[in-house]
């Protein structure tokens, strides 16, 4: 179940966890290959040098933090040979503004597995290449928030580790869903709930209102006030990356 958060600390205690989960998505890779871009090199072709700055800074000015953008060459006039040999040091793509394609030009783009896209106006070329650079950006997994909960307690467990005893705010907790802890720094614990008990009974859920104890191993700095968030992971639709495919498209 999906929800808005309604608590001010509560809502920025998550603001945080979603920031550090940005910086945090490739921890098993190593510290270059995280922070390495993609990058859409492309070719700019215009019919005139003010298209050219209109069109350079339109597509420059295109959000996307998880890619770089960069125009290697640009030029006056119709697309033409040396436009696609600079194409190709890139990301095999060229964007006319306002022009076309020099005869023959079509099988040479095929040869050289080069994509040409032409538009007529700057918004149609920037909402384009937008959706290229979203498709080829990194993909940061989504997930639904299912329950939260407050702290408000604390008790030494037995074996190793605390029992948090909590009070639902939102939503519900449940037995073998993901939850993390939230401090206020951001995320300090992540794993699955084991099991959950109200007094002495054991639960499957917990709902808003109800105070619930949950046990964690191996795990002793959770503190009062803390956030208790019950989270699962969503597979959303990605479309596919971009690829060149050899042709002219007009937009």
């Amino acid at each position: 179940m999906s929800h808005k958060h309604k608590h001010g600390h509560h809502h920025e205690r998550i603001s945080k966890s979603r920031e550090w989960m940005k910086t945090h998505k490739d921890t098993d890779r190593d510290s270059s290959a995280r922070d390495a871009k993609p990058k859409l090199e492309l070719v700019l072709k215009c019919d005139s040098a003010g298209s050219i700055e209109a069109a350079a800074a339109a597509i420059l000015n295109i959000a996307n933090d998880g890619i770089d953008i960069n125009i290697i060459n640009s030029g006056v006039g119709n697309i033409n040979h040396s436009d696609i040999l600079m194409a190709k040091t890139g990301s095999r793509l060229i964007a006319g503004f306002q022009v076309n394609v020099l005869p023959g030009i079509e099988k040479e783009l095929d040869e050289h597995n080069v994509e040409v896209r032409l538009y007529d106006v700057i918004y149609a070329l920037t909402a384009d290449i937008g959706n290229i650079t979203q498709s080829i950006a990194p993909h940061i997994p989504e997930e639904e928030i299912t329950g939260t909960a407050k702290v408000i307690t604390l008790f030494k467990s037995v074996r190793k580790g605390i029992i948090i005893g909590c009070e639902v705010l939102e939503g519900q907790l449940s037995v073998h869903k993901h939850f993390r802890i939230i401090s206020a720094m951001g995320p300090v614990y992540s794993g699955s709930i084991e099991s959950m008990h109200i007094e002495s009974a054991s639960v499957q859920k917990a709902s808003p209102g109800q105070q619930v104890g949950i046990k964690i191993q191996n795990f002793n700095k959770a503190k009062t006030g803390d956030i208790v968030e019950c989270y699962r992971p969503v597979a959303a639709g990605k479309s596919k990356a971009w690829q060149s495919t050899g042709t002219v498209i007009r937009k």
